[in-house]
C-alpha cells in the first residue's frame, strides 16, 4: 500500500485568484495561479509598469535571542553575523556534501531576530536543517526557531511604478525608513490599517519593487487595497507563469531547476555567497572535496523562436557536454535564452553550441548571465 499524496494547500487569497478568473497549478503543494489572463501581458505589465503576485507558498522561520546571528553563520553558507539591522541578505542552506537544500533571503530585524524566507517546496527540509543544526552547533546559546509559514501571508508587488503605487495606498502607513530611502536588500517597518506590514526592497523579478509581509488574516485587504490603488497606473495581477519568465530573463536561480542537492555554490555562480573563510559551517567539508570538471551554470541565447526547454541536451560539435535548466522565448528580448549546465570546457562566453529541441540542433552561444538588466 502506497500513501496517498495530500492535496496541494490553498493560498489564503484563493477566492480572489477565483474571482479574477486565475488558472491554477501545483507549485511546491500548493494551489497557486499559473496566469489571469495571458503570460506576455503579465510579463510586459511588470517590465513597464507593475504587476502583483501572491506568493503566500513561501515559507517563513523567526530566528530569534540566543546566540542567533552565530547560529545562522553555522547553518547558512554566508555571514549572516555581519549583517546590519534593517538590511537583507540572500544565502544557502547546504548540506554537509556541500550540495545546496535550499536559498533563502534572511532580514535582520532586531539585535537578535532574524526572518529567515525560503522556498514553499522546501520548507520542511530547511526546518530539518535547523533542527540538525541545533543538535550539532556547539557555538553557545541555541536560539529559538519559529516556523510561522501558517500565520502570515507575502505578497510581491513589482515593477517600475510599484513605488508609486505602494505610496498611493491609503490604509499604509511607514513607520521607519521612507520608501524613498529605502535601498534595495533593505527593509521598513509600516502599518496596513493599523496591523503590522513588513516591507521589503526585495524581489524575484529582476524590476524594482517590494515584497510585503502581513498577518494572513489581513491578506486579502491588502491584496485588494493594493489593486484598487494601482490598476489606474496599470498594475496587474500576475501568476507563475510570467514569475518564471522574468526571473529567467534575470537569470535567478530556481529551484529544482537550476539548484538541487546535486549542485553546489560555485557550479551555480554562487561561490560569492560562501564564506568560506569562516571557521566552521554546515557544507564547509562537503565543499572542498568538490570534482573540478563538476558542470557549471551558463547562460544560452540563440536566434529564432524555438526555445530550449528544461531537460533539453546541449551538445559542442557531436559531443554531449550539458542539459537545459529553464528556457523560453525571452519576452523582453524577442529571442531564446537559456540556462544550463555544460561541462566547464564548453562554458566559455562567446562558445558556440548547440540545442537539441526535438530532433533539431539549435545553435547558440554562451553568454554571461543575467540576460536582462533594469535602468537604474
Amino acid at each position: 500500500m502506497t500513501d496517498t499524496p495530500a492535496p496541494p494547500r490553498s493560498s489564503p487569497l484563493h477566492d480572489r485568484h477565483e474571482a479574477l478568473g486565475a488558472s491554477f497549478t501545483d507549485f511546491g503543494g500548493w494551489n497557486m495561479p499559473v496566469r489571469y489572463s495571458s503570460d506576455l501581458a503579465e510579463h510586459r505589465a511588470v517590465r513597464e509598469a507593475a504587476g502583483l503576485f501572491d506568493i503566500s507558498h513561501m515559507a517563513e522561520f523567526w530566528v530569534h535571542d540566543g546566540e542567533a546571528a552565530e547560529f545562522l553563520d553555522y547553518v547558512l553558507a554566508g555571514r549572516v553575523s555581519a549583517m546590519k539591522l534593517g538590511k537583507a541578505k540572500y544565502s544557502l542552506v547546504l548540506a554537509e556534501s556541500g550540495g545546496i537544500i535550499d536559498d533563502v533571503i534572511v532580514y535582520r530585524t532586531g539585535e537578535k531576530y532574524y526572518l529567515v524566507i525560503a522556498n514553499a517546496s522546501n520548507r520542511d527540509a530547511v526546518a530539518a536543517a535547523f533542527a540538525r543544526a541545533r543538535d550539532t552547533w556547539t557555538g553557545g546559546a541555541l536560539p529559538e526557531v519559529d516556523d510561522v509559514t501558517d500565520r502570515v501571508a507575502l505578497v510581491a508587488l513589482q515593477g517600475p511604478r510599484a513605488r508609486g503605487i505602494l505610496e498611493s495606498v491609503p490604509a499604509v502607513e511607514i513607520l521607519s525608513t521612507p520608501l524613498d530611502e529605502l535601498g534595495y536588500y533593505a527593509f521598513t517597518e509600516g502599518t496596513f490599517d493599523g496591523d503590522s506590514l513588513f516591507i521589503a526592497r526585495t524581489g524575484y523579478t529582476g524590476e524594482d519593487g517590494y515584497e510585503l509581509l502581513v498577518p494572513v488574516e489581513r491578506a486579502g485587504d491588502l491584496w485588494d487595497a493594493l489593486l484598487d490603488a494601482g490598476t489606474p497606473a496599470g498594475l496587474v495581477p500576475c501568476g507563475l507563469a510570467a514569475r518564471d519568465t522574468l526571473r529567467l530573463e534575470a537569470g535567478m536561480p530556481l529551484y529544482g531547476h537550476e539548484l538541487s542537492r546535486d549542485v553546489t555554490p560555485a557550479q551555480a555562480g554562487l561561490g560569492r555567497v560562501v564564506a568560506a573563510d569562516k571557521p566552521v559551517f554546515v557544507g564547509k567539508d562537503g565543499l572542498a572535496s568538490v570534482a573540478a570538471d563538476a558542470p557549471v551554470l551558463v547562460g544560452l541565447v540563440s536566434e529564432g523562436k524555438r526555445a530550449g526547454r528544461a531537460g533539453y541536451t546541449v551538445l559542442h560539435g557531436d559531443d554531449v557536454v550539458g542539459e537545459i535548466t529553464s528556457g523560453a522565448l525571452s519576452p523582453t528580448l524577442g529571442h531564446p535564452v537559456a540556462m544550463a549546465y555544460v561541462s566547464p570546457p564548453a562554458a566559455e562566453p562567446g562558445t558556440t553550441l548547440t540545442i537539441d529541441v526535438r530532433g533539431t540542433r539549435i545553435p547558440a552561444t554562451v553568454t554571461a548571465l543575467p540576460f536582462y538588466r533594469r535602468n537604474a
